[in-house]
């Protein structure tokens, strides 16, 4: 069995007991760091390289955000999860953008919490939310069915929410860029969104709908 290496990072003391409890009570993790500030909770993903940080979006010192910003800086292998008590759609959206592999509300169960975790040890991208309090902004997305696109516009979206640029979608799927232009018109228009940041977060936070079955993601070199 495989064990993820994880750095938990939470400004409240009881918070930070209750996740190393939790994730210690589980065999295929095993906690590297305990962090209470945003300083040392990069400074321990530098020295221990860790599979996944958990961490409080609003760390009191360096914000989550932004330590997600320097790790990108860096290249830090390790996979930015974070735990918040509510998040706005268009921060969702920023978050995915910036290359967060998740976003966990402090009110999910704890099961969830652990699968969301498994996945994202596995390469998998969670933001989507189930439950907890939402900004109303973000029950927006439950009306955004993927459904109404075709599949090159499916397989378009997908391609989008790894980070690829037009060009790149275009080379990967044998056409122009200028074509991949006219799609992401089309799926802009169909799905009533105005730009690929906001497909990128609806793509990670509905990845079941959008990929077939039996379908993994297309790798992407030099991508985290």
């Amino acid at each position: 069995m495989r064990c993820v290496r994880v750095v938990i990072a939470d400004p409240h003391p009881v918070v930070l007991q209750g996740l190393s409890s939790m994730l210690g009570a589980e065999r295929d993790f095993t906690i590297v760091a305990r962090c209470s500030d945003g300083v040392s909770c990069l400074e321990a993903i530098r020295i221990f390289a860790p599979d996944i940080a958990l961490l409080d979006i609003a760390m009191p010192d360096i914000s989550g955000p932004e330590i997600l910003a320097i790790a990108n800086t860096e290249n830090l292998a390790t996979r930015l999860v974070f735990f918040t008590a509510a998040v706005e759609e268009r921060n969702l959206a920023m978050l995915a953008a910036a290359g967060a592999y998740g976003v966990i509300l402090k009110g999910e169960e704890p099961e969830i919490l652990v699968q969301t975790l498994r996945r994202v040890a596995e390469g998998q991208r969670s933001l989507a939310l189930s439950e907890g309090p939402l900004a109303p902004s973000q029950t927006a997305n439950a009306e955004r069915d993927p459904a109404v696109l075709t599949e090159r516009e499916r397989q378009i979206m997908r391609l989008v929410s790894e980070g690829l640029s037009n060009k790149e979608i275009g080379r990967r799927l044998n056409v122009a860029d200028g074509t991949i232009k006219v799609h992401l018109h089309h799926i802009f228009q169909k799905l009533d969104i105005s730009n690929r940041t906001v497909l990128a977060a609806l793509a990670l936070s509905q990845q079941e709908l959008i990929e077939p079955p039996g379908e993994s993601r297309i790798p992407v070199t030099g991508k985290r």
